[in-house]
């Protein structure tokens, strides 16, 4: 059975979630508290060398790490239904619309940054709120314009793909820090629609939340 190494909150490991469940695969869970400092302990760490979520431990005991990562061995390993399109231009746009949250957005507005801005420069707690909502709206700004007018249900088209997947998880946490999202429909649609599946709501934190 798959393993996966999973913090209830990290939008990273709400990917991964609901990738599994995209799939329908059973898998087992090994929750790692990123509050309390989990995340360094030896075990992790034993998995993960960055210290990080998620990871999803193969039965053969392979670990893979960086959530992206994981849903393109997930994607190659049980193709259906597919996360990226089969047509490369199509399949460029979807990883660069997901690369814009994975990469741009989310690594400067997780916790251990919001920490180090913390402890380094003082930034209180309307500080951090205030850097979390200047980077989160410039990037799904630049998203919502790659988005485009499309009618389609989701980023992905007609199905959720890798952009839906990485999309739902920072609304969640964009809604957390009271982000304005009035200027997203485009975004605003596609979560809409993706939230309404069952894969994504039994992914959500909500459920995924020890006790």
């Amino acid at each position: 059975m798959l393993t996966l190494h999973d913090y209830w909150r990290s939008s990273a490991a709400y990917r991964v979630r609901i990738a599994l469940n995209q799939k329908k695969l059973t898998y087992a869970t090994v929750p790692v508290d990123l509050v309390a400092g989990a995340q360094r302990t030896a075990e992790n760490l034993g998995v993960n060398a960055q210290g990080f979520v998620p990871t999803l431990v193969l039965e053969d005991g392979t670990a893979l790490t960086q959530s992206l990562a994981i849903l393109q061995w997930l994607d190659e390993t049980y193709p259906e239904p597919r996360f990226w399109p089969v047509d490369p231009a199509a399949r460029a746009r979807a990883t660069a619309m997901a690369l814009v949250i994975v990469a741009d957005i989310h690594p400067i507005d997780n916790l251990r940054v919001l920490k180090r801005i913390e402890s380094q420069f003082g930034a209180d707690a309307d500080a951090k709120a205030e850097w979390y909502r200047h980077w989160v709206t410039e990037g799904l700004g630049a998203l919502e314009a790659m988005a485009g007018p499309e009618s389609r249900p989701f980023l992905g088209g007609d199905a959720p793909g890798v952009a839906d997947i990485c999309l739902v998880p920072q609304l969640h946490n964009a809604r957390r820090f009271e982000v304005d999202l009035a200027p997203y429909p485009r975004l605003l649609a596609a979560d809409a629609a993706a939230t309404a599946l069952p894969a994504f709501q039994a992914a959500s934190p909500e459920r995924a939340r020890p006790g």
